[in-house]
């Protein structure tokens, strides 16, 4: 996961969070996912549809199909624990007797990206580490004018590696947005879970919804993930 806070006076703002505890904060799923709702809102918004929308991304169901057992689960878990501590942060401010939940203005003022490499996969700065050596190989080839590198024209080496790096840009640019907490309409990470399950599906029985919560609710600890910082 990488933070990228804003300039100027956003970013002054921001400092005011040390890098630890918001990292703190964005080490579980589920204040993950408050905070990518919270990102989509345009002010305060009440607890219950709240814990509805996390719900529903943690079953893989739309909102009205959510049961009783699902939506009090999470309810309880951010009323009692989630935003309680966001509050503290300085990321919302939470009235636990109204039931209200005020992002503070750091909300829009930091960006979020989800991002995880898994085994067979090559983080972004691997991949354009390989390219600059690539790059700076066909370089010294017709440089040197070692065949067949020297039966083409430096010209059309420089468009083609010109030509390269744009589109390994584009792609990570894509890649990083598709990856934003608030950007799209659903979590980067709830896509990703029901694609491994979808994956797995094959091979092992599905689980039931409340099975899905209760191991939500097992794992709903301040342990979190491994995080990477970016400023």
């Amino acid at each position: 996961m990488s933070v990228a806070s804003l300039d100027g006076d956003s970013s002054q703002r921001v400092d005011r969070i040390a890098d630890d505890e918001l990292f703190d904060v964005l080490a579980n799923r589920r204040r993950r996912y408050t905070l990518h709702a919270l990102k989509q809102l345009d002010g305060p918004t009440e607890l219950g549809p709240l814990a509805e929308q996390i719900a529903a991304w943690e079953n893989d169901v739309s909102v009205r199909e959510i049961t009783g057992a699902q939506r009090k689960r999470v309810y309880t878990a951010l009323q009692q624990s989630h935003l309680p501590k966001m509050d503290d942060a300085g990321i919302v401010e939470f009235d636990k007797n109204r039931g209200v939940v005020d992002p503070e203005p750091i909300v829009d003022d930091i960006d979020i990206y989800i991002d995880v490499v898994r085994g067979n996969e090559i983080p972004w700065s691997v991949y354009y580490l390989g390219l600059a050596g690539v790059f700076t190989a066909l370089t010294l080839a017709v440089w040197v004018e070692a065949w067949p590198f020297s039966l083409i024209p430096m010209i059309s080496w420089m468009a083609f590696m010109t030509v390269a790096l744009a589109t390994s840009a584009g792609a990570h640019v894509y890649h990083a947005k598709a990856n934003q907490l608030g950007r799209q309409d659903e979590p980067a990470e709830a896509r990703r879970i029901r694609e491994a399950k979808t994956a797995r599906s094959d091979s092992e029985p599905a689980a039931g919804t409340d099975a899905i919560g209760a191991e939500m609710d097992a794992t709903d600890s301040d342990d979190g993930e491994p995080i990477l910082a970016e400023k």
